[in-house]
């Protein structure tokens, strides 16, 4: 299987019990209604008071001095990215991260900005001292290294606050500033059972996706210091981010705020059962359960006939690293939890 196989192979098809990621979910009708009632400005000239008012809320709820409202997740971390490195610098990051892996190269392509990748270990983590190793001296022949980008969750496992301090830590001691891509950072607050300023509190600047776990139609917000985010806006100005009557998108922002958090722990006690529920058959592996993602891999005498039975009964999910991936969400409650299960267990019967 591919390393990730996801929306071309899925792009005419809907599925009735959907895993393939948590940006599937529908607004409900609350957070339509919300849509349909914001008032908007044009935020280009920065008068739309739905997204001033999602941006002060935000950099409340993070503890930090401010935020801006993008339209995506990439361009959330992009604009970061660009705002801490200039061309022909470089920032750091886990090889499996969002921001080196999955973003089609954008800091390197826009930015002109070196990755230095490393190997993360199976909790996520990257060693301090390959962190430490990393870090360029000061020689002309080498990009100077600005920046250390971490991921929470990543791969839906928590980062302990322990491990973003002793990271974050190292990385000002050698002068570098920090990101956190924070896409899943509520899920990984309530999997941490913190609040999600002190999951954000080490770094200088963080990515929160409002169309994951959160069910926001789209959106995200980069949160963090006044003068990096200022930087930030100019880049998402560049990038063709600025938008006009954005409230009627911010608006889903706050909705997803104000009522999507707490139920979080739903979406990773679903994920728990249904984890438990494939370590019951000794021919699928269950390779990580953390919050709200599930990843098994069966083993290939039966994975074609188990995807292809999957597939029939309506379950969707996406390859991942080789594995198969399953994202809870708000879309996926109890009883959809229990047909899944179902599912599976028929195709062993």
């Amino acid at each position: 299987m591919p390393l990730y196989q996801g929306a071309k192979q899925h792009m005419s098809q809907s599925f009735k019990y959907d895993y393939r990621s948590d940006t599937v979910t529908q607004p409900c009708d609350g957070m339509r209604t919300a849509m349909m009632n914001a008032p908007v400005g044009d935020d280009v000239f920065g008068d739309d008071p739905s997204v001033k008012r999602l941006e002060a809320i935000a950099a409340e709820m993070l503890s930090k001095d401010t935020a801006m409202f993008v339209p995506s997740g990439t361009q959330s971390n992009l604009t970061a990215l660009m705002a801490h490195c200039g061309r022909g610098e470089e920032y750091i990051s886990g090889a499996n991260a969002h921001c080196y892996l999955w973003e089609a190269g954008g800091a390197a392509v826009l930015g002109s900005i070196q990755p230095c990748p490393i190997p993360n270990e199976a909790d996520g983590t990257i060693p301090l001292e390959k962190i430490k190793a990393a870090i360029k001296p000061d020689d002309p022949h080498m990009a100077m290294t600005k920046l250390l980008a971490l991921e929470n969750t990543i791969a839906g496992q928590p980062l302990t606050i322990d491990y973003m301090k002793a990271a974050t830590d190292t990385a000002r001691d050698h002068n570098l500033n920090t990101h956190l891509d924070g896409a899943r950072g509520f899920n990984a607050a309530a999997a941490l059972k913190q609040d999600i300023s002190a999951v954000a509190a080490p770094f200088d600047t963080i990515s929160i996706c409002l169309s994951k776990g959160l069910g926001a139609p789209v959106g995200s917000v980069l949160v963090g210091e006044k003068e990096l985010i200022e930087r930030a806006r100019r880049v998402r100005k560049m990038l063709g981010g600025g938008m006009r009557q954005a409230g009627i998108l911010a608006a889903a922002g706050l909705y997803a705020l104000e009522h999507n958090i707490n139920r979080l722990q739903d979406d990773h006690l679903h994920a728990k059962r249904l984890g438990d529920a494939f370590t019951k058959h000794d021919q699928i592996e269950l390779v990580s359960c953390h919050t709200n993602i599930v990843i098994i891999n069966p083993v290939a005498e039966i994975s074609d006939a188990f995807m292809k039975h999957l597939n029939s009964n309506g379950v969707g999910t996406v390859g991942f690293y080789g594995n198969v991936r399953l994202v809870t969400h708000l879309d996926v409650d109890e009883s959809a939890i229990n047909a899944t299960i179902d599912i599976v267990d028929r195709f062993f019967s």
